[in-house]
């Protein structure tokens, strides 16, 4: 098993995503609003303020997927969600990755 965690900056893919996962098998997922470093500092702390140019742009709101999945079905998902977002070499389309999970409690079906 694997723990897919995207960090989706364009959110207006956001359910074309989860679309996505509901028809390659994903049982389920959590979606969390997340905002990037760099807008933080840019915008929060005035310290940096003057930094701004030297962040990437950024948007307001991110979104951080997390879903356990598959090891076989990790590396497809990878693609298909790359394919969607129009590449993963863009700037700004977010970062995937995904972590080993040795075990899960809680998803077993009844």
């Amino acid at each position: 098993m694997q723990l897919l965690v995207l960090i989706l900056n364009k959110e207006e893919k956001l359910e074309e995503i989860l679309t996505y996962f509901l028809e390659e098998g994903v049982a389920g997922a959590t979606v969390l609003e997340s905002e990037g470093m760099g807008r933080i500092l840019s915008q929060e702390v005035p310290i940096f303020a003057g930094f701004r140019d030297l962040f990437a742009p950024s948007q307001p709101l991110n979104r951080t997927i997390l879903s356990v999945v598959p090891d076989e079905l990790a590396e497809r998902l990878g693609a298909g969600i790359g394919e969607i977002l129009g590449g993963w070499r863009t700037p700004g389309t977010g970062l995937l990755f995904t972590l080993p999970v040795a075990r899960v409690w809680g998803a077993e079906k009844e």
